[in-house]
């Protein structure tokens, strides 16, 4: 693999850390979803983290259709009622199928995105075994960590309880680590408002682009206490249609150069 800026990496140079098994519970098998449906979207942080994604697909792509005056109550409004609450999220999957960003995603596949999020941030054994996957690919030469999505959660949690790690450069890209609903759960707990530096972390580059829902929050650097040298170092792309598509994320030349800039560093 080359780099933009010209830097060639080793198939031995890079690792993946893979946490998917983490969300199968022991016993089944990961070949298909549930046959889920609005019913099965739980109250609390799998509501609250639907409510944000339709309100932002609302802002952004005016194929989605805006709430109406009954959905504004908001998840919380309608948690007294299983009935309620079941409609109010219908609501928002009906309007999430509309979306530019969802149309490549099914209704179950939406849906378990949710529920992957709620179990991570509030299932010890899956959060556990998450940054377990992260730490058996870290090794002493280890410098440059790049993370995407949840996966950039994962990171993150996995660096700030890991001081010794060798690593020096962290890179989010299409990170929700800002979202309110996310960033409130963060461990450890953000004080007043901004989230622990990274470990021993010397850079941190978060990239979004602006029609990611996913990232929605796309400046960190407002939400996180600055590092040994400075704060988040925030930067934007374009990646199409394909808003929160890693693979367009990682090809971008802003991408490219923080993992350059990480790899060429005196440390390094």
């Amino acid at each position: 693999m080359k780099l933009a800026t010209g830097i060639a990496l080793l198939p031995e140079d890079v690792a993946c850390a893979f946490y998917g098994h983490c969300f199968v519970e022991p016993g089944t098998r990961s070949g298909g979803l549930p046959a889920w449906n609005e019913h099965d979207v739980e109250d609390g942080l799998e509501a609250e983290l639907l409510d944000v994604w339709c309100r932002r697909a609302e802002e952004i792509d005016d194929r989605v259709p805006p709430s109406d005056e009954e959905g504004t109550r908001g998840p919380a409004g309608h948690a007294a009622s299983r009935l309620l609450l079941s409609r109010w999220v219908r609501e928002r999957l009906n309007s999430l199928t509309e979306a530019r960003f969802f149309q490549p995603v099914s209704e179950r596949m939406l849906i378990g995105e949710l529920k992957q999020v709620r179990r991570y941030l509030d299932e010890p054994p899956v959060w556990q075994a998450a940054r377990a996957a992260v730490a058996a690919e870290i090794g002493a030469d280890t410098r440059v960590v790049v993370a995407h999505s949840l996966g950039s959660v994962v990171a993150y949690e996995a660096l700030c309880e890991n001081l010794d790690w060798p690593v020096t450069d962290l890179v989010t890209v299409g990170s929700p680590l800002g979202l309110p609903v996310i960033h409130r759960r963060l461990s450890p707990l953000p004080v007043e408002g901004r989230g622990a530096w990274p470990g021993g972390v010397v850079r941190w580059t978060n990239v979004a682009d602006p029609g990611d829902i996913v990232a929605l929050v796309a400046a960190l650097a407002p939400r996180f206490v600055a590092g040994p040298g400075a704060g988040v170092d925030d930067r934007t792309i374009t990646n199409g249609v394909r808003m929160h598509d890693f693979e367009r994320y990682l090809t971008a030349p802003k991408t490219a150069t923080a993992v350059a800039t990480g790899l060429r560093a005196p440390n390094a």
